[in-house]
């Protein structure tokens, strides 16, 4: 859904290593020769690995293959992206283990890309954010926001329409609906803040004015934002909050219409088994290793992120810190499914709207 926030080497580096890997295995290489590897492949929206090799993926990967002897191989890009390439290899399956925001596991389901699996823990995951039928669960969770520069603006933004001014002309920009999943949440947001496609893709078209223009990366406008080259950019809390420990000018924040209050929304990383994956039994072994309760409490103490299931109660100083920052913001259920077979469709209105 979205692509990288965090180093570039890492991400290329894990691609290089798969590419490595595939042609090693051959490229008509069955899931049967493969099952009694102990390797697991992953792809997965960004945001969960850290830069510095310090995320709440690097700990759970490494816990993970110490206890198992499994080695995890990871490929991250923007979620949309990552569904297109599953969708590419369903011929010759290389992932095992798929995670992305909504409404792209959705998606991903609906092309058929999900097998049935429902890890251990998942009972103790609220029934808005798993799948009915065992394709997906949600492993993260976390909600939607935008960024601002602190040292360049006294005080956070408080609505959509302040956006419009002019002090914000090519300092503002969000990414790619359709391509990166914090960019397409900039859509859902708005049309559930003005009440409609048609409210919220008039004022999409009034604020590109303002933006500098697409970007498939929401990870990359943060050290703008940072810097300053931007003032107001979108992303979402767990990955902005890791972010805000190494950039010290980034601010979180939600943005309301008219004197409404703040809203967000739950997006969280929802992982799913791969149909027809090489390596089943060891993407199953992931899956529940990755809803233990050890893990689930370091979503927040490392990840920054909150803990999928809902009888994990973290007390660390993220886990605080995070709860005082939702304080006073709406929270607002979208119906995923309806986006995700729409989705499409509003992402055609907003290229329309924006010229994009």
């Amino acid at each position: 859904m979205r692509t990288s926030p965090l180093k570039p080497i890492a991400a290329v580096t894990g691609s290089l290593v798969l590419a490595a890997t595939l042609s090693a295995c051959g490229g008509s290489s069955s899931a049967d020769s493969k099952a009694d590897e102990k390797v697991v492949t992953v792809y997965s929206a960004d945001g969960l690995k850290g830069e510095k090799g310090d995320g709440w993926y690097d700990k759970v990967f490494e816990d993970f293959e110490a206890k198992t002897g499994i080695k995890v191989k990871y490929v991250e890009g923007g979620s949309g992206e990552m569904v297109q390439r599953a969708v590419r290899e369903k011929s010759n399956t290389q992932a095992d283990v798929l995670v992305t925001l909504p409404p792209f596991i959705q998606q991903a389901d609906a092309k058929g890309l999900l097998q049935p699996y429902v890890p251990v823990g998942a009972d103790k995951v609220p029934d808005a954010q798993k799948n009915a039928k065992g394709k997906w669960t949600a492993v993260v969770n976390n909600y939607f926001g935008f960024v601002y520069n602190k040292k360049e603006l006294t005080q956070a933004p408080k609505t959509w329409e302040e956006l419009l001014d002019g002090k914000y002309k090519n300092k503002l920009q969000y990414s790619t609906p359709g391509v990166a999943g914090d960019g397409t949440a900039v859509v859902i947001k708005a049309m559930h803040d003005f009440g409609g496609k048609e409210a919220a893709m008039e004022y999409l078209k009034k604020l590109q004015a303002n933006n500098v223009g697409p970007s498939a990366s929401t990870g990359k406008l943060a050290p703008k934002v940072d810097k300053g080259e931007l003032l107001v950019a979108n992303g979402d809390v767990q990955m902005n909050y890791a972010q805000a420990k190494t950039m010290p000018n980034l601010g979180i924040w939600f943005p309301a219409t008219g004197t409404g209050k703040p809203t967000t929304f739950a997006l969280p990383y929802a992982a799913g088994l791969v149909e027809a994956a090489p390596h089943t039994t060891n993407g199953k072994k992931l899956l529940d290793f990755m809803l233990t309760e050890q893990a689930q409490q370091e979503v927040s103490a490392i990840g920054g992120g909150f803990a999928a299931r809902t009888d994990v109660k973290a007390t660390d100083a993220n886990a605080t810190a995070l709860a005082q920052l939702m304080q006073g913001v709406e929270i607002f259920n979208p119906n995923w499914l309806d986006i995700s077979t729409h989705l499409t469709e509003y992402v055609d209105a907003w290229k329309s709207a924006t010229g994009s």
